[in-house]
């Protein structure tokens, strides 16, 4: 790496994976030169790595998140296309039990890109590293902040070789994910403790990979059977996600008492057996397993609430699940850094590189996305036992008593549907779900009787071996 002509116009990201590298590409052309500094050494392509363990479970970017990226990098929905995502229709290409029953396929109102994080990652970051402005320092990793409680002036950083190094810096970004020691670096310059929310519903997650039967190897739908968060039992869910290559990615998963084994001679037991719906466990008879189970209990719903400190350096941002970790069952993290991302090219763009109190302008706009799906994951999460000291506010207990209300209203009434997914979709935020039609929408219920089972069609049954 060599040493930039003029550290104060230069960005460094910490953070190589998703977050990191539209964090990247966000500054790109607004710093003069933006190293990203990654502990892992990144592979060429889309291949396995050991800093990112949750890659082999089921992702999925949602539509408000695509549109974000597709901001930073204009031609990237066409280039996963071209090496086999599959862009998926909401909800017309979903087959979901919801809380409170079977949702029907509407028209198309939003959208998900899917497809293997090892895919999706380097398809992104083929296109951020390919601008010869940004430099990857992998193989390094972060070690703490240089600078005062005023100001961050850059990273110290540590290579294989045990060598450290201070790498100077206009600008810092904070895109470590869920190991993010942030909060301990902004102590030892000097700052107040931030404050911080958890909400562990206890889920454990396992995954596996299938190769989907012949005939269903392509424009086969989405599948989700979620649990009933209210009903007093542990919350056991299943997702099956057609990605490239005719595979299915399958996630299983349970809150505390409920939680799937990580033996593959159990995993299409469980799903046949624990969820609220056999299919996905039918749909896994007519498969052929890729993989071993891979199993995880980092699911805890996180939120550093740094937009809220008294006092906040110059020249330093926090974002993606540095900022905010959620509890991946929603599937929202992907589409949050995204959104973060453009937030920060903008509030950069809007006041300018060296203006006073950047980096808490940003601080604050990166809150927001963050915090619409916080609410989205919390929400359902406050009602699992163990998951708060205090159990469900009774604030908590309305705002879900009004949103299971919606959910029943939109397994009959599309125009209610799309209003969710909009939420869901991180396309607008929550604010379309209290407007008076919504409101009286909610009150009448459901216009259509509720299906007795999963609305897959004839074709779909009989190409997945099930007819």
């Amino acid at each position: 790496m060599s040493e930039p002509s003029n550290p104060a116009r230069t960005a460094v990201v910490l953070g190589g994976s998703h977050a990191g590298m539209l964090a990247a590409r966000a500054l790109t052309g607004l710093a003069d030169r933006v190293v990203v500094v990654e502990r892992d050494v990144l592979p060429d392509g889309p291949a396995p790595r050991k800093g990112l363990p949750q890659a082999r479970h089921a992702h999925m970017l949602w539509s408000g998140g695509v549109r974000a990226v597709a901001e930073l990098l204009p031609d990237i929905v066409e280039a996963l296309q071209a090496v086999g995502a599959r862009r998926s229709p909401v909800t017309t290409d979903m087959v979901v039990l919801g809380a409170r029953g079977w949702f029907r396929r509407w028209p198309e109102s939003h959208h998900v890109i899917l497809a293997g994080r090892d895919l999706l990652d380097a398809t992104i970051r083929a296109q951020v590293l390919a601008d010869d402005r940004v430099e990857l320092l992998s193989g390094t990793e972060a070690m703490g902040l240089v600078g005062d409680a005023g100001a961050v002036t850059g990273v110290r950083a540590q290579e294989r070789s045990g060598a450290e190094r201070v790498i100077p810096a206009g600008f810092v970004v904070d895109a470590t994910g869920r190991g993010s020691r942030a909060e301990g670096w902004l102590g030892e310059l000097g700052l107040p403790a931030v404050e911080r929310r958890e909400v562990d519903s206890g889920l454990a997650y396992a995954s596996r990979l299938y190769l989907a039967p012949e005939q269903a190897r392509s424009g086969y739908p989405i599948v989700n059977v979620q649990p009933d968060p209210r009903d007093g039992r542990p919350g056991r869910a299943g997702f099956l996600l057609p990605i490239e290559d005719g595979r299915w990615i399958v996630t299983l998963n349970g809150t505390r008492g409920g939680e799937p084994s990580s033996a593959n001679d159990d995993f299409v037991r469980f799903a046949r057996e624990e969820l609220r719906h056999p299919v996905i466990g039918q749909l896994l008879e007519q498969a052929e397993p890729l993989s071993d189970v891979s199993y995880t209990r980092t699911t805890l719903n996180r939120r550093h609430f740094y937009e809220r400190m008294p006092a906040w350096p110059e020249n330093f941002a926090v974002l993606g699940d540095a900022l905010a970790a959620y509890n991946p069952l929603y599937g929202h993290g992907l589409a949050v850094a995204a959104q973060s991302a453009v937030a920060l090219r903008d509030v950069v763009r809007r006041h300018g590189w060296d203006s006073p109190g950047l980096s808490r302008r940003v601080q604050k706009a990166v809150a927001r996305p963050a915090q619409t799906a916080w609410d989205l994951a919390v929400g359902q999460d406050v009602f699992y036992p163990g998951a708060t000291e205090n159990g469900p506010t009774l604030r908590d207990r309305l705002q879900s008593a009004y949103v299971g209300r919606l959910m029943h209203t939109a397994t009959g009434s599309g125009r209610i549907a799309r209003r969710v997914t909009d939420v869901t979709s991180l396309e607008r935020g929550p604010e379309v779900l209290l407007t008076p039609s919504v409101l009286v929408a909610a009150a009448v219920g459901s216009l259509k009787p509720a299906l007795s089972g999963p609305p897959l069609s004839g074709d779909e049954l009989k190409r997945a071996g099930l007819e």
